[in-house]
Order: C-alpha cells, then sequence, then structure tokens
C-alpha cells in the first residue's frame, strides 16, 4: 500500500508555523554581545563572535543589526536597563534605611547567588578601563547606588558604601571565597557609622558629594 502523496502534504501542512519572536532574538543577541564585549572589549566585538555565542546564524546578526556598531549600542542599552532594574529592586530593600548593612548584606549576597550573570556584569564594568564607551554604564551603576543610598546615610557614606559594594563583588570573583557576610554586615555598619556625620539612621549636617575628598 502506497502513502497518498496528498495526505502528507496535508499533515505537513497542519503542522503548526514556528512562531517567530524578533524582539527575544534581539535581547538574545544583545545578552550574547555583552558577554563577547565583557570578555574581549568592544575593539574586537564582531558579528561573528556574538553569533558564535548566542548559537545563531551569523546573517541573523546582520539581519537585526546592520552594523557592528548597532550591536554594541543595543548591547549597552541591555546592560542599563538591567542595572536599573537591579537598583531599583535595591531601593525597595532599602526601606527607610532600617537595618541597612544588614539589607545591604543580603541583596549582596542574592546578587552573587546568580554567578553567571554577577560575573557577566563584573567583567562588562571593568572592561570600561580599555573601553571607554564603557565607562557611562559603570558610572551608572555607582552613581545611581549613591543616588539611591543618599537620602538614608548622606551623601558622604553612600559614596563610601559604593566603593566598598565594589570591592566585595570583585574580591568575591577575584579569590574564590564564599562571602562572609557577617564580615561584610559588621563593615558596612562600622563603615556608615563613620563617614556619616549622624550615624546609621541620621540623614542631617550631609555634605555635598562634589565638596567632599572621596570624590575628587
Amino acid at each position: 500500500m502506497t502513502a497518498d502523496p496528498g495526505s502528507a502534504a496535508s499533515g505537513r501542512d497542519r503542522r503548526p508555523a514556528r512562531p517567530r519572536d524578533p524582539e527575544g532574538r534581539r535581547r538574545a543577541l544583545a545578552a550574547a554581545t555583552l558577554e563577547v564585549v565583557a570578555e574581549v572589549g568592544i575593539g574586537r566585538t564582531t558579528h561573528r563572535a556574538v553569533a558564535a555565542r548566542a548559537g545563531v546564524p551569523l546573517g541573523a546578526t546582520t539581519y537585526y543589526f546592520p552594523t557592528l556598531a548597532d550591536l554594541i549600542v543595543a548591547g549597552l542599552r541591555q546592560a542599563q536597563t538591567d542595572v536599573e532594574a537591579e537598583l531599583r529592586r535595591w531601593a525597595e530593600q532599602f526601606g527607610d534605611g532600617t537595618d541597612l548593612p544588614a539589607r545591604l548584606t543580603g541583596l549582596i549576597g542574592e546578587y552573587l547567588a546568580d554567578q553567571g550573570r554577577a560575573l557577566t556584569e563584573l567583567e562588562l564594568y571593568l572592561a570600561a578601563a580599555r573601553s571607554p564607551e564603557l565607562r557611562p554604564l559603570a558610572r551608572a551603576w555607582r552613581d545611581r547606588l549613591c543616588e539611591i543610598l543618599t537620602p538614608l546615610t548622606g551623601d558622604r557614606a553612600a559614596y563610601a558604601v559604593a566603593v566598598f559594594v565594589d570591592g566585595v563583588l570583585l574580591q568575591h570573583f577575584a579569590i574564590g571565597e564564599p562571602l562572609d557576610t557577617a564580615a561584610v554586615e559588621s563593615s558596612l555598619a562600622a563603615l556608615i557609622r563613620s563617614a556619616s556625620p549622624a550615624g546609621l539612621n541620621g540623614q542631617s549636617n550631609r555634605t555635598t558629594r562634589d565638596q567632599h575628598p572621596l570624590t575628587d
């Protein structure tokens, strides 16, 4: 008995078409771009490298992002969006500043729990040393964190805490040791107490960050 060609054709016709998701593909390519930039810098990032990282044909990258500049901009915009979303979540968790060292330590731990994402973002942050185009992104992280902390600690302590958090994240990956939450929390408490004129929960007698030598 031979198969009915018409039946086979109709069977093929009934198969659901694979849904297209242009925005999903763009986001995936932007994320792959960030990983490549973090590893090799903007100057050595190529369509081919991004396509390989994303696991898609080279033509997919040039279809959605015809020029390399388009691809880089998309990656940086995605990184900026991710930073803003993460820091908004941190701001919500800080609340009125009560138990700020403990809350901030907990958020650092949660951030580091996603090792892949945290490492990629840290590599991207450090890549600003060789790619000036990335420096606005690096500054955005520091400045936004300072902006969130300043109403709770004063701007001098906010800047000191932002720099301390950078150091904690860097040491975690460079040394490879688990986060010592007790040490981080006590260090944050001491830092805020010493750098903020009114202590842990005070908001008076602030100095402006532009006037303080830490920010010069």
